[in-house]
Order: C-alpha cells, then sequence, then structure tokens
C-alpha cells in the first residue's frame, strides 16, 4: 500500500474560506482527486505553514513513497513566517529523497526551496484556462507529460508565476501568458515534477475559484464586469455535469484534454507511475553536504 503526504499550501483561514466556498481545501481536493487514481494509497495531510505545525523531519519523510505539494494565495516571494515554513517543509523533501509533485504554489514552493524565484506576473493574471500549453523539446521525451499532445489546455487560476528556475531544473512547458508551465527540479537528493496548472482540479472546482476571486478579475482587465466572471463560471459548471456535450465545450473553446476527466489528470497519472522508479533512484544519491565533501 503507497503512503502519500500532501502539504497544504493554504493558511489556516484559507482553507476555511475554500471550505466555505468550494467544499474542501486545496489538500482535501487532493486527497480525494488521488484516491480515485490510487484506491488503496494511505493518505495524510499535513499544513506546514501553520504556527503549531509539528515539523515533520527527515526520517519521516523517507517513509512516504510520495509527496504533493498544492495550490493556493500564498506568494512565496513575500518573506512571511508562513512562506519561510513552506518552503523549509520542501527543502527537507529534497533532502529526504522521496518523490514530489506540485501544481500551481507548489511549483513556486518547489522552484523557491531549490533557489529559483518567483515574482508576480508582470502583464496579466492566468485564470480559468491556461491555453496553448506547449511542450519544449526536453519536455516532448519526458515521462511527465507522456500522453499530451503538441499543445493543450488545462485548468489554471494564479497571478504568479516563476521567474527563473533554480540549477539542476529542466523547463519542460510553457505558453505565452507564463514561459514555465512545467518543469522538473532536482535538488539535494530528491526529485519534483510540477506544473503551473491544476491537473487535479475539475471545471467546477475552477469555476468557484473564479467566483471567489470576481472583483480581483475586473481589476486585473480579465472581464468588464462580475457578471461577466460568473457566466464564465456557469460554462465551467456546466461543463463538469456534462462533460461529453458539445455546447459547453464550443462555448468554453476545449478539446477532450480539458474536458475528459481521464486526459486532465494526465500529469498526476503520470507522477504515480514514476514515483517508485524515482524513490529507488534516490537511495543511489547522497545529501548535497556529503556530496560536497
Amino acid at each position: 500500500m503507497p503512503r502519500f503526504l500532501i502539504a497544504e499550501s493554504e493558511t489556516r483561514d484559507e482553507r476555511d474560506a475554500r471550505r466555505d466556498h468550494a467544499g474542501k481545501s486545496s489538500g482535501e481536493s487532493y486527497a480525494a482527486t488521488l484516491r480515485q487514481l490510487a484506491p488503496h494509497a494511505d493518505i495524510m495531510i499535513v499544513a506546514p505553514a501553520d504556527a503549531d505545525a509539528e515539523p515533520i523531519g527527515i526520517d519521516a519523510l523517507e517513509r512516504f513513497d510520495a509527496v504533493f505539494l498544492t495550490g493556493s494565495p500564498l506568494h512565496v516571494y513575500d518573506p512571511t513566517p508562513e512562506v519561510e515554513r513552506q518552503v523549509a517543509f520542501m527543502r527537507a523533501v529534497f533532502a529526504s529523497g522521496t518523490p514530489a509533485f506540485g501544481s500551481c504554489a507548489g511549483l513556486q514552493v518547489a522552484v523557491v526551496a531549490a533557489g529559483g524565484t518567483v515574482r508576480k506576473m508582470p502583464e496579466r493574471m492566468e485564470a480559468g484556462i491556461a491555453r496553448r500549453i506547449a511542450a519544449t523539446a526536453d519536455g516532448r521525451d519526458h515521462p511527465l507529460l507522456d500522453g499530451r499532445p503538441c499543445c493543450w489546455d488545462a485548468p489554471a487560476i494564479h497571478g504568479d508565476e516563476v521567474e527563473t528556475l533554480p540549477d539542476g531544473a529542466t523547463l519542460l512547458a510553457g505558453n505565452a501568458a507564463t514561459r514555465v508551465q512545467a518543469a522538473e527540479i532536482r535538488h539535494d537528493r530528491g526529485v519534483f515534477w510540477g506544473v503551473q496548472y491544476h491537473p487535479e482540479l475539475a471545471p467546477g472546482e475552477i469555476a468557484v475559484a473564479l467566483e471567489r476571486q470576481a472583483d480581483q478579475l475586473v481589476d486585473a482587465g480579465l472581464a468588464d464586469d462580475t457578471a461577466a466572471v460568473r457566466d464564465r463560471a456557469a460554462q465551467l459548471t456546466a461543463l463538469h455535469r456534462t462533460p461529453e456535450r458539445l455546447a459547453p465545450r464550443w462555448m468554453l473553446g476545449v478539446d477532450d484534454q480539458f474536458a475528459d476527466e481521464h486526459l486532465r489528470r494526465t500529469e498526476l497519472r503520470n507522477f504515480l507511475t514514476h514515483a517508485p522508479r524515482l524513490k529507488a533512484e534516490a537511495s543511489q544519491r547522497l545529501p548535497i553536504a556529503v556530496a560536497a565533501d
């Protein structure tokens, strides 16, 4: 039975607010998706950003088969105690050699933990659907993106982006909105596969996120008014309820890569397939401090 650890990137207040709107925190959404993909997995959820969270040592992390980092409104470039605790947790994950996967803020936390940088997007947010994501030359042969076509759309909502990848990272995919849509990071003893979008979320969950941030989307110029945001959210909800219908697909301009649940979760399924191999390879790598001697 595989053991998975999900690390909430949300603060306690953010988790409560998301439960009020969507019924689940980001970590609970991740757990629900993973239980469908790996029904026999033993799943534990922790919140490393919380001030009262008990630190998880490297030895304890080594006992998990994979770690998952959720998305959140966390701004990783802000040196708050919550951010520092989250980054410290990810550094421990790298040191443990346990393979990790993250989406949105999860990718950004891993980037900063390994020495890269994150910034506020200089031009616009990416909200609802990340359009025309394309694999790089390295990404086309990488197992994270196995099964993806030359271009695809994915659920997304973020106003921050990776500015610079750390040493030991490989850019796997990008689009016109943000250069880093998928990456592999090798740091210390660990390997992290991450995406800026949300393969773990359904269109209906993205719809709820849009409605929660309607005023922000209007202020950012992505919609003329909150009614337009509600209309887009309604289209996503319709797709969620009847993904086989052509009408919501046409209104949103998406194909099976976005509408079909199995295809939408491609990166997660690929990571789960390769995590045992990544874990075995980690046992052959020395920690940074030892390797430098």
